[in-house]
């Protein structure tokens, strides 16, 4: 028990969790100026002072890293999972789209980009309306999969926009650039009104070759872009600006209660959690396990706290596209244990 509760902490599936902003969605306004502006906490002193803890828990996950390792690789399990799983690939870039499609529709209807806290009125002003109708076309045409390539790139046009009012920041929704980018190169693919098929016809054959050429590594730009999102939000608000992760738990002393642990204890567990899962992302390295991983804490927190679905649509979708796609021929897994038709389970 003691195990599982830890594990939940750590992994901030009820704390802080791995969502962008996901602190500045849960506290008020006010409560978010005062804890940025507010010097952060030292994590290294807290982990010096809980030295022992940290220690154990440190070679507690670490353990269960390797033991997901040797059985996602288990000649066992990929002889019984990976016909199966082999199926699955094609229909990666549809959610992806779809994903994004549902978040720019979502995105309209509550007059935010990409989060409640980026209001379309606080950048676009008095064009806020054409900018929400904007998404909302832009949604529509992404879930049928009918030009594609001029939607995802009104999306960036857009993202760029709101990066150059709010700098950095938008490093949080590297996810949304990521996925905009592969839909420039691939275009709707499958399950759409403008499938494979129309590119073949209407594309230009220079265009054509470079959509080949680009293809293998789409899913691994994906992949690096999701882990820097989850990295930056990681690192902003619970190490940059830890009190935001620490005021959560003022605001929700049920989970202090509930974990047993000093709360600075566990957003310094959370954050190594989450800064785990974006480089685990980025490098390839158990990609299903780390995606069912994110969806599990992630629907735990979203029932907890009882946040607004919208702004995380695409840190559900885009997992459950990763946990079809499976690895890609850069990702260290895939590189070095995809082999003779099979791959690692996990």
């Amino acid at each position: 028990m003691r195990i599982f509760s830890f594990a939940l902490a750590t992994t901030g599936g009820l704390l802080p969790t791995v969502a962008s902003a996901h602190e500045v969605y849960v506290l008020p306004p006010d409560v978010v100026r005062t804890a940025v502006a507010t010097p952060s906490f030292s994590e290294i002193q807290v982990a010096l002072s809980n030295i022992n803890l940290f220690v154990f828990w440190a070679f507690i996950a670490v353990l269960v890293i390797f033991i997901v390792f040797f059985v996602s690789i288990s000649r066992t399990l990929e002889s019984w999972l990976d016909p199966w799983l082999a199926k699955l690939p094609p229909y990666a870039p549809a959610i992806s789209r779809v994903t994004i499609g549902l978040s720019l529709l979502a995105a309209s209807y509550n007059a935010a980009l990409f989060g409640p806290e980026l209001p379309l009125s606080g950048t676009f002003g008095p064009y806020a309306t054409l900018v929400a109708l904007i998404l909302a076309i832009c949604g529509c045409l992404l879930v049928i999969g009918m030009y594609t390539r001029v939607a995802a790139l009104a999306g960036l046009i857009l993202f760029v926009i709101e990066a150059a009012q709010h700098g950095s920041y938008l490093l949080t929704y590297t996810n949304y650039l990521g996925e905009l980018l592969i839909l420039l190169v691939l275009g709707a693919h499958t399950v759409a009104v403008h499938h494979r098929g129309y590119d073949a016809r209407r594309l230009p054959r220079a265009l054509l070759r470079l959509k080949e050429q680009l293809m293998p590594c789409t899913f691994a730009f994906l992949r690096v872009a999701f882990g820097i999102s989850l990295i930056y939000a990681s690192l902003y608000a619970k190490v940059i600006h830890n009190n935001l992760a620490l005021d959560v738990t003022v605001a929700y002393p049920s989970l202090v209660a509930f974990f047993g642990f000093e709360p600075h204890f566990l957003v310094l567990g959370a954050a190594i959690i989450e800064l785990l899962i974006g480089t685990f992302f980025i490098l390839g390295i158990e990609i299903r396990f780390t995606a069912l991983f994110v969806l599990f804490w992630l629907s735990l927190s979203l029932s907890y706290f009882g946040e607004a679905v919208w702004p995380h649509i695409v840190l559900i979708g885009i997992p459950v596209a990763f946990i079809f796609y499976g690895y890609d021929k850069y990702s260290l897994e895939g590189r070095f244990f995809k082999r003779r038709g099979r791959e690692p389970v996990l």
